[in-house]
């Protein structure tokens, strides 16, 4: 039960947050929207900041899940890192974009961005390593310090996320299979001849 309603909490004040803006959504209002009482929200929450981290990690747990799942199929390390890297993008892009008037803050505020990415980055590093891992082991990357490539990788890939999200590559006339094919030649292949 309590988990529920923290849950409906989080889900509501997400639909409010992306509606109405996070500055201009009170906690009356999330009470309201919930049909619960302010002090049921204070139960859970000491504040709105504390609220919209709850939203933030909760979207970013969706994200997570859905690497973790990757990471596992049966596929070999190349495809598992392009998965990876492909499944990241769209559900970085699926989060702003459901998450409405956030979308104008993540494009904004960067010190915002990099604070709500910092709770999941870690974690995202450890898929990635594993993946680096797995492909080292099976002869098929040749990586000297796999926590630190991956470190290097994930920071790069969070430096596209917004040309992604706002499709600045096919504005280049990069379409999305090519933009897979590019990066793919350029993490696998490198620059060098």
């Amino acid at each position: 039960m309590v988990s529920k309603t923290r849950d409906k909490l989080i889900e509501v004040a997400r639909q409010l947050f992306a509606h109405k803006g996070i500055e201009n959504t009170t906690m009356n209002d999330i009470a309201e929207a919930s049909a619960r009482g302010r002090r049921t929200i204070y139960t859970y929450f000491k504040n709105k900041r504390e609220i919209y981290n709850a939203v933030i990690e909760s979207e970013s747990e969706q994200m997570l899940s859905k690497l973790k799942e990757l990471s596992s199929l049966p596929l070999n390390p190349e495809q598992k890192l392009m998965n990876f890297i492909f499944v990241r993008f769209e559900a970085v892009k699926e989060i702003v974009i459901r998450n409405g008037s956030l979308r104008a803050g993540f494009f904004r505020d960067v010190r915002r961005v990099e604070r709500a990415r910092r709770s999941i980055t870690a974690r995202e590093a450890s898929i990635l390593r594993q993946i680096l891992t797995e492909g080292v082991q099976k002869g098929v990357f040749r990586i000297k310090y796999i926590e630190q490539t991956a470190m290097v990788m994930l920071l790069s890939l969070q430096g596209l996320d917004v040309p992604y999200i706002r499709d600045n590559f096919s504005e280049l006339g990069i379409e999305k299979l090519k933009l897979r094919e590019y990066v793919k030649d350029f993490i696998l292949c490198g620059i060098k001849k």
